[in-house]
């Protein structure tokens, strides 16, 4: 009989969590014997959590708010880009160790390069924000070999200080100065969440945007944001954020079961109407 595996989505709360729906989708597509469950676990119950995880015979699995930085100390060994994010999202077991990594630049990257190939000619980048979000999106600029990118927030030594851990290739600075490095960017990553209902309007024209420029937004409730909304009224290409909560879940599969999952449009549209569907907050 084959192996049954198991992998989890851990959080606090966790209710609201879409990934059991992504990857029991690619379990019943691949036709394999698996399962993949949410599991509330508090902060209190975190370190006995991990501790029991190999013992518990789980092959592996995500970890989500308010979990994603005290992971990170517990693990025996931790990738690149959870090591510069300074977040882990993803957990596997290896030769009977725990192993993490943050695959949020990668869903970010993967997501762009499905919906908007053109983004890995850019020269310069202009990112809205300085939170973990933004953190895992200047990882994956630079990556891509991004060589100038602006990063745009309210509190100006906050985006100092991840531009700095960061190096000279990512410049922070408040929005009354981005208005005038608009022009320069030719991708715009917006990972705020201004212009929302209850929240302050997003604080920039992007009237004189470069119409060649691409923008992107992080979020993907709801898929066109007003970011992307006012993009799309200057001409430029836009690229909405769901296709990277999709993306950012194929890596963690791999490992725990064993093949790499396609993102397609059966699972675009399954959470489209789960979203549709208000059945999840």
């Amino acid at each position: 009989m084959a192996e049954i595996k198991k992998a989890f989505v851990c959080g606090d709360p966790i209710k609201h969590s879409r990934s059991p729906l992504i990857h029991g989708h690619w379990l019943d597509q691949y036709n394999i014997k698996g399962s993949y469950e949410a599991v509330a676990v508090s902060p209190d119950e975190l370190p006995q959590f991990m501790r029991r995880m190999i013992e518990d015979d789980w092959a592996g699995g995500n970890f989500t708010i308010p979990h994603k930085q005290a992971v990170f100390e517990r693990l025996d060994n931790v990738d690149d880009a959870a090591c510069a994010i300074g977040a882990v999202n993803t957990v596997w077991i290896e030769s009977g160790k725990l192993c993490g990594g943050n695959t949020d630049a990668y869903g970010f990257a993967a997501n762009l390069d499905a919906q908007v190939p053109l983004w890995r000619s850019a020269q310069t980048a202009m990112v809205f924000g300085a939170g973990g979000a933004a953190r895992a999106v200047v990882f994956a600029l630079l990556t891509a070999g991004i060589g100038k990118i602006f990063l745009v927030n309210r509190t100006l030594e906050r985006a100092e200080e991840l531009a700095n851990s960061f190096g000279i290739a990512v410049n922070a600075m408040n929005w009354d100065d981005a208005a005038a490095k608009l022009p320069e960017a030719d991708l715009l990553i917006n990972t705020t969440s201004l212009g929302m209902d209850g929240q302050p309007a997003f604080p920039l024209e992007l009237s004189n945007a470069r119409i060649d420029a691409i923008a992107s937004d992080i979020v993907y409730v709801p898929l066109e944001t007003p970011f992307l909304a006012m993009a799309k009224m200057r001409g430029l290409q836009t690229s909405d954020g769901l296709g990277m909560l999709l993306h950012q879940a194929t890596p963690g599969f791999e490992k725990w079961f064993g093949l790499k999952p396609q993102v397609d449009e059966v699972l675009r549209q399954r959470i489209i109407d789960d979203l549709n569907g208000g059945t999840k907050q």
